[in-house]
């Protein structure tokens, strides 16, 4: 693409070195760049690409996207802010594909990825094609393999490449997971939504937003944005629902779901079991019973999260039964890795995401089982949240087992400690203590017996561990079928 045609879409304040080259990429880090490609000068928490852009023009940079003059003799387009316009520059490289997508953005603290993939399935149901982006990376369908991801909504130039990707693979209907960071940071800027459903909000990424008025402020960019004719999906149990809804402009449709507060989409009559959950779903004059293969009270409202977005798009009710009621679990949501005892690997590393799963756990352990609870805490993250999930892991559990996440540059052990805080009293026989997560998990196989329900929580689907210095091979699913499946000798 000519770069006089993205001067005219980004309109920086001032062009230097004029020259109208062609432009045949974005890239904002000079180790990966490639020949004829513009480098945006992006500004992070620790870096700044404005001192990499000299080594950008060694490496091939034919123009530069920057937020103060370089001494380099190539085209500069100078802006206020390159982390809103590497978003107005990506959309008009790869042709704006989202205008031609019905895209559909779902935000919250919790729940984002499951419901994503309820939306896909529902579409697929109703034989409509539907490509999902997420954490776990972006598929063309259900029953395709993911694409690397290396954010829960990839950054600009990658997010609208693999729209324009899902276009040419001749899908219309988009289902994306958006991130607070996300919206801050600006990497949906320019995407037409069709609509937005939010799932909750509820304590996490402080360590980025500081407070939860700020992170609430980031998550309603993605429905105060929303286009007249667009649609909001919002759970009306959460505390911040008004707030949802006030945001919303004028002409977009608003369809509310919940089951403690009247709502457009309600479920009731609900009952758990060990095989799942089941309940009434009512909206208007319909009536259908659902019965999931999936468990817990959070699965009713992904499940009604899902539904209203098909609802909006003019998907009946049955349609949504027949996709939900063929549903497994999510990879690292609530899976069950092992029967005997029942070993839940999830992603829970909320507070409320871990009192979520907790309940749901409890409704499954027998009255002569214990409920163990395996986690940590992620380093360089929010602090605060640590003594908050101990407290609830307690509270919740009759045994715990306190061990490292991401521990990133911190230390194990001081990340255990904040934990600790938490607790009420430390009773050696009830509350264990192990920094390696491999040792922690062998650890459950001494202290489950085969009634007992344990929760491994925190990585789910992760197949990592950050450490200080290197980042290894690791994945919770793996150590629970070593040790308990394939009975590794203690």
């Amino acid at each position: 693409m000519e770069l006089s045609k993205i001067i005219k879409e980004v309109e920086p304040i001032e062009v230097l070195n004029f020259k109208d080259v062609d432009i045949l990429g974005i890239s904002y880090n000079s180790k990966t760049i490639n020949s004829h490609e513009i480098f945006v000068c992006l500004k992070g928490e620790h870096v700044d690409g404005h001192d990499y852009a000299q080594m950008a023009f060694e490496k091939g940079a034919v123009a530069l996207m920057c937020e103060k003059p370089l001494n380099i003799e190539i085209p500069q387009l100078i802006v206020t802010s390159t982390q809103e316009k590497i978003a107005d520059l990506s959309a008009c490289f790869y042709h704006n594909p989202s205008r031609e997508l019905n895209l559909i953005g779902v935000t919250g603290t919790n729940g984002k990825t499951t419901v994503t993939h309820l939306i896909q399935k529902i579409f697929e149901q109703n034989s409509k094609k539907c490509a999902l982006i997420g954490t776990l990376g972006y598929k063309l369908s259900s029953n395709s393999e993911y694409f690397e991801a290396k954010h829960t909504t990839p950054q600009a130039p990658e997010l609208q490449h693999t729209l324009q990707r899902i276009l040419k693979s001749d899908i219309l209907n988009v289902v994306t997971e958006v991130s607070s960071h996300s919206l801050e940071q600006h990497r949906v800027r320019k995407c037409k939504f069709s609509g937005a459903v939010f799932t909750n909000l509820t304590q996490d990424h402080l360590d980025f937003h500081v407070t939860m008025e700020n992170y609430f402020n980031a998550k309603s960019k993605l429905f105060s944005e929303l286009n007249e004719g667009a649609y909001a999906v919002i759970n009306n149990d959460d505390k911040y629902a008004q707030r949802f809804i006030d945001v919303v402009p004028k002409g977009v449709d608003i369809i509310t779901y919940g089951v403690k507060n009247n709502s457009d989409l309600m479920a009731k009559n609900i009952e758990f079991t060990s095989s799942g959950v089941s309940f009434d779903c009512v909206f208007k004059e319909q009536k259908t019973f659902i019965k999931l293969m999936l468990n817990g009270m959070f699965s009713v409202y992904n499940a009604l999260a899902a539904i209203g977005c098909a609802l909006a798009n003019g998907i009946a009710l049955d349609v949504s039964k027949a996709a939900l009621e063929s549903t497994k679990s999510v990879a690292g949501r609530f899976e069950i890795v092992c029967t005997s005892p029942l070993v839940i690997v999830d992603y829970a590393h909320t507070p409320d995401g871990l009192e979520n799963i907790l309940r749901a756990a409890r409704e499954l352990t027998p009255k002569d089982g214990s409920l163990i609870c395996l986690f940590g805490c992620g380093g360089d993250r929010d602090a605060t949240k640590r003594p908050k999930m101990g407290k609830i892991a307690q509270s919740l559990s009759d045994k715990i087992v306190i061990t490292s996440d991401n521990p990133r540059s911190e230390d194990p052990q001081q990340i255990i400690t904040d934990i600790l805080s938490g607790l009420k009293l430390i009773n050696p026989k009830t509350v264990f203590v192990e920094p390696d997560r491999a040792e922690a998990i062998k650890l459950l196989r001494k202290l489950a017996n085969d009634k007992d329900v344990v929760i491994v929580a925190g990585k789910g689907h992760e197949n990592y561990q950050i450490l200080k210095d290197k980042t290894i091979h690791f994945d919770d699913r793996e150590e629970v079928a070593k040790v308990f499946i394939n009975n590794v000798k203690l």
